[in-house]
């Protein structure tokens, strides 16, 4: 027997179970952003989301897979990666910095990405996924802005693009890993300046 489309009142799974994946990305960035990493556990992610423990399981295999995933969600439904564009390189990659430097002051994603970029440290299959779906698209869209700007002769012709991108935001992540320095939008502007100095054609 066919169900009965005609019924407003009819349950529709698909709409449910997506309530749901989005209660538990959100209760686990919650989460992770109150307590810390070593605090959460699958069982308090499941009573904050309001579902039963075997649901997120069923979904992921680890609590560091949900917590991936609760990151890759504050970008869902935008489109793909994209540095700006003006023209003037050091102006776009000091916006960019700038906008990184922002991200980590703030708990709702600060928290979360230390969360994941400890447990990638020993998760090797996570470490791949965030390779895959994070880390490796957002430096592909950083290198393309690198070499619009190599054509345009901003930066040298034959730099190392991988090398570039290590050169600006080795620092910067070091400083934010080891909280040895504070993080400010000054701080961004030197790296890009002393990384221009360096690469600059």
């Amino acid at each position: 027997m066919l169900p009965d489309v005609s019924n407003p009142r009819q349950p529709n799974p698909a709409r449910r179970s997506e309530r749901s994946r989005r209660a538990v990305l959100d209760a686990a960035r919650e989460l992770v952003s109150e307590h810390g990493y070593a605090k959460v556990t699958i069982e308090a992610i499941a009573a904050r989301a309001g579902v039963g423990k075997q649901t997120i399981y069923r979904w992921w295999p680890s609590k560091g897979a949900v917590i991936f995933d609760s990151i890759l969600a504050l970008s869902e439904g935008q489109e793909g990666m994209r540095l700006p564009d003006t023209g003037d390189l050091e102006a776009d990659l000091k916006t960019v910095m700038r906008a990184t430097v922002a991200e980590f002051a703030d708990p709702v994603f600060e928290a979360p990405i230390r969360a994941l970029n400890m447990e990638i440290i020993s998760d090797p299959a996570l470490a791949a996924q965030y390779r895959e779906k994070l880390a490796g698209p957002v430096d592909e869209a950083k290198k393309e802005r690198l070499r619009t700007a190599q054509r345009a002769g901003q930066l040298a012709a034959d730099a190392d693009l991988d090398l570039v991108l290590e050169v600006l935001y080795a620092p910067l992540y070091q400083r934010w890993l080891l909280g040895s320095g504070p993080l400010t939008p000054e701080y961004a502007d030197t790296l890009v300046e002393i990384t221009l100095r360096a690469f600059g054609p």
